[in-house]
């Protein structure tokens, strides 16, 4: 077993130094099925620019605040919509679901800042748990000192009015019925380094 440094890691079980060093994860979406694409933007966070702290995990408690996110441009045939927001460099193995929201009807094309919090959805909409544990929007958490992690943002454009899922399902089981239903995706993925 090699020796490393606090500096060079983070604290692990039993207070042994553990380095965050790993291969770049691909994008989750390179990994399925390609499908069209459509325009996902928001007024609160960029493809590729670096994420607001706004929209980061609360330290005090607070609700995690999710941003405004609006898209257009989706197949005519949609008949709902899901929102995902996945972190693939979660040192995890298996990334790290933030948000999951599925059964947005198709004349639903916008969530504002805050839609994450608990019950600001339209009627027949829901949250799925995400890795928090929590059916809500959960804030960018990564770990101090790591490199940066993409958060990618998703709308997925549905041939079904209703995905065959609770809101007690893992992200898992939405990501495998998303992939057999979604006619189009449209992603964004701002980036955020570890926090202090």
């Amino acid at each position: 077993m090699s020796n490393i440094s606090a500096k060079e890691g983070t604290r692990g079980a039993g207070g042994i130094a553990t380095s965050l060093e790993r291969a770049v994860a691909p994008h989750p979406y390179d990994l399925l099925p390609r499908v069209p694409s459509f325009t996902l933007e928001s007024n609160d966070v960029k493809d590729g620019e670096p994420l607001n702290p706004e929209f980061a995990r609360s330290r005090r408690g607070d609700p995690d605040i999710s941003p405004e996110l609006h898209w257009s441009g989706f197949p005519v045939e949609t008949k709902s919509f899901a929102v995902t927001c996945f972190d693939p460099d979660a040192p995890t193995g298996s990334g790290f679901w933030h948000w999951l929201v599925v059964g947005l009807p198709p004349n639903i094309t916008e969530l504002p800042r805050g839609a994450g919090v608990g019950g600001g959805l339209p009627d027949r909409a829901f949250h799925v748990r995400n890795d928090f544990g929590e059916r809500a929007y959960g804030g960018a958490a990564p770990p101090k000192g790591d490199r940066a992690h993409r958060y990618v943002f998703a709308v997925h454009a549905l041939d079904v009015q209703r995905l065959d899922v609770t809101e007690d399902a893992t992200p898992a089981i939405v990501g495998f019925n998303l992939t057999f239903h979604t006619l189009a995706r449209a992603a964004i993925s701002p980036y955020i380094q570890g926090l202090t």
